[in-house]
């Protein structure tokens, strides 16, 4: 599987980056999310790395034909009305193994919007492990994987850090990327 998807994404032109984490258990965030494209080439730069990730959808994604097939591909729906579950959930998921990757999309959305969610970095805090920062960069056609940090106690510092790390990077539809920066309620 892992040298098909090499060849498949060689064949449709992108190339892979890849840092190692030093670690078997993170949270992976992957951005700029514009496109249902994004899944798919995501999905195949997993298999082309090895990297047997786990990944959080919405709950409506799971119904029906697919289920099964997202299930087997690491898909952990998500009732997006449970946030503060989804964190509990997901750091007990951590604890309970020495090997989990969580693959997360902070803007939560393929259009723009003003702030990305900020669930990935609850759970990364609650499950003590690092955030791994990845991208589908459609301007190089690059896959990228890499940037890992600690996050800390300041929400805006480690936003800071994002918005540093993706600030060249652009997705399929750049007017749809959202803001790098925390909700502010």
């Amino acid at each position: 599987m892992q040298a098909l998807a090499r060849r498949i994404l060689w064949i449709l032109g992108w190339s892979l980056q890849h840092e190692d984490p030093g670690t078997r258990r993170y949270v992976l965030i992957v951005a700029p999310h514009t496109s249902n494209w994004d899944f798919p080439i995501g999905l195949l730069a997993a298999w082309a790395l090895g990297l047997r990730a786990h990944w959080m959808g919405k709950n409506t994604l799971f119904e029906g034909m697919l289920r099964p097939l997202f299930r087997a591909w690491g898909g952990i729906p998500v009732n997006r009305g449970q946030p503060g579950k989804t964190i509990e959930k997901m750091a007990a998921r951590f604890a309970a193994t020495d090997h989990f990757v969580l693959g997360i999309a902070p803007e939560g959305t393929r259009r723009a919007a003003d702030y990305w969610k900020s669930g990935f970095w609850h759970i990364a805090r609650a499950a003590d492990v690092p955030v791994v920062m990845a991208y589908i960069d459609y301007g190089r056609k690059q896959i990228g994987l890499g940037g890992a940090f600690i996050p800390g106690d300041n929400l805006e510092a480690d936003f800071q850090r994002l918005r540093d790390f993706y600030k060249d990077k652009r997705g399929r539809y750049p007017q749809q990327e959202s803001a790098i920066r925390p909700r502010r309620d």
